[in-house]
C-alpha cells in the first residue's frame, strides 16, 4: 500500500533515491521495480533485513531492471551518514512525527538531495490524528511513537525553512482512519476485537482486490479524514543558508564512511 504517489515523485532508471525510515519497505520496493539505485535507511536492524532480503528475492525473479539496485543503511534521520547532495529523490513517509528533532530531519533531508532534486514527506494528517489522540493514550505514549501532530501548515514552513520549495500535496488512506479510530476506542493492542478484525480484513481486501465502490469511496473522502498528508518539494538550486553545502556542486557517491557519520552527528549536536 503506497502512500507516496510515483506520478508526482517520477522516479526513472538509475535515480539515486533515499526512503528515509523505510520501515517493512513499500516504498523501497516500488523504486526498485522502476530501476532505481535505492538506499533504505531505518534505526530497525530487524527491518533492514528484512527488506534487504525482499530486495533479493525481487532481483532474484527478474523484477528489478538492469542497474536497479537497493542497500540498507542503519542511520539515524537527524544526522545521516551520507555526503551533500547524494540523492535524487528522497521519501520520508509516516516518521517525522516520530522525531523530537523534527526540523532537524528536514535540514538533512534538503542536506542530502541534490540540487533540484525532489522530496516526498508523509505525515498523519492534523484532523485523523487529533481523534485518534483524544480516544486513546497508548496510541502515541509507546515508546518510539508519535510525539507531535503536525497541520500542513507547520510541515510546510519547517520543510521550506529547511531550504526546499514546497510544491502541491495530497491525502491518503481515507479508510484506514475509521479503523484506528475503532482500535482507539476498543484498546490500540486489541487486535482480536470483532469489529478490529472485521474491519482489518476489509482493509486487506481493498488492499488485494483494489474494488471501484472502495476506490471511489476514499478518494471521496481523502480530502476530509484522509489518515495521511503527502506534501511534495524539490530543493532549491541555489542553496544559500551557511553550512549547507555548496551550491550546484555534483552529486557524492552513496557509500558513506564512518567520517561522514560522524561529521553529520556532529552538525546536528551543534544545530540542537
Amino acid at each position: 500500500m503506497l502512500t507516496v504517489d510515483f506520478a508526482r515523485l517520477p522516479v526513472s532508471p538509475g535515480d539515486r533515491l533515499l526512503d528515509l525510515g523505510c520501515g517493512a519497505g513499500r516504498h523501497v520496493f516500488e523504486a526498485l521495480r522502476r530501476g532505481a539505485r535505492v538506499v533504505a535507511l531505518d534505526t530497525s536492524e530487524a527491518q533492514l533485513r528484512e527488506v534487504s532480503a525482499m530486495s533479493a528475492a525481487m532481483t532474484a525473479a527478474g523484477e528489478v531492471p538492469s542497474g536497479g539496485s537497493s542497500q540498507a543503511v542503519a542511520g539515524d534521520a537527524t544526522a545521516m551518514p551520507f555526503p551533500d547532495g547524494s540523492f535524487d529523490q528522497v521519501i520520508a513517509a509516516e516518521v517525522l512525527e516520530h522525531i523530537p528533532a523534527d526540523q532537524l530531519a528536514m535540514n538533512e533531508i534538503a542536506r542530502v538531495l541534490r540540487p533540484g532534486g525532489a522530496a516526498a514527506v508523509t505525515v498523519p494528517a492534523w484532523l485523523p490524528e487529533r481523534i485518534c489522540w483524544r480516544l486513546s493514550d497508548d496510541y502515541h505514549n509507546a515508546p518510539g511513537g508519535h510525539v507531535r501532530i503536525f497541520t500542513r501548515r507547520e510541515l510546510e514552513t519547517k520543510l521550506a525553512r529547511a531550504g526546499l520549495s514546497v510544491g502541491g500535496h495530497h491525502y491518503a488512506h481515507a479508510l484506514h482512519s475509521p479503523y484506528w479510530w475503532l482500535k482507539c476506542a476498543v484498546g490500540v493492542h486489541r487486535d482480536d476485537h470483532p469489529l478490529a478484525r472485521a474491519y482489518h480484513r476489509m482493509l486487506v481486501w481493498d488492499i488485494m482486490r483494489r474494488p471501484a465502490v472502495t476506490r471511489l469511496a476514499d478518494s471521496a473522502l481523502n480530502p476530509l479524514i484522509g489518515k495521511s498528508i503527502v506534501v511534495y518539494a524539490v530543493r532549491k538550486p541555489a542553496d544559500v543558508r551557511a553550512g549547507r553545502g555548496v551550491p550546484g556542486s555534483s552529486a557524492a557517491p552513496v557509500a558513506a564512511s564512518h567520517r561522514d557519520g560522524a561529521i553529520g552527528r556532529e552538525r546536528a549536536r551543534a544545530s540542537a
